[in-house]
């Protein structure tokens, strides 16, 4: 964030504006074939929702949702399809929480027996 100091051309007075740089984040192609704007709550819903009742900090998270950002302005793709996003998403939450990994793994590969769960649990 910028910080100028500015004049008014008609009374003088001085003021202080903030500017920042806006982002823009690739579009995200869903599994439907849609195109929707990339929505940072729906990503830290999930991922809250895969870390609830785990010991990890606002701060961690926070950190996490901002790497996940910066990888996908990196990219330099206009669009994105979910599965960039949760296989992203999936590798944050292998750092942070192998509990909550696991969780968001059974929920996004869609687990169907023990098995899958098995072996997840053996690549950790």
């Amino acid at each position: 964030m910028v910080r100028r100091r500015r004049r008014c051309g008609r009374c003088e007075k001085r003021f202080t504006t903030y500017e920042r740089a806006e982002i823009a984040l690739p579009w995200v192609i869903k599994r439907s074939g849609t195109r929707v704007e990339f929505d940072v709550s729906k990503m830290r819903a999930s991922m809250r929702l895969a870390l609830k009742k785990r010991q990890v900090s606002i701060e961690q998270l926070e950190a996490a949702i901002e790497r996940i950002q910066e990888k996908l302005l990196a990219c330099g793709e206009r669009e994105v399809p979910t599965t960039r996003i949760g296989e992203l998403v999936l590798a944050e939450l292998r750092h942070i929480d192998k509990v909550a990994y696991v969780r968001f793994a059974s929920v996004y590969r869609s687990f169907e027996d023990v098995d899958e769960f098995s072996r997840l649990i053996g690549d950790i």
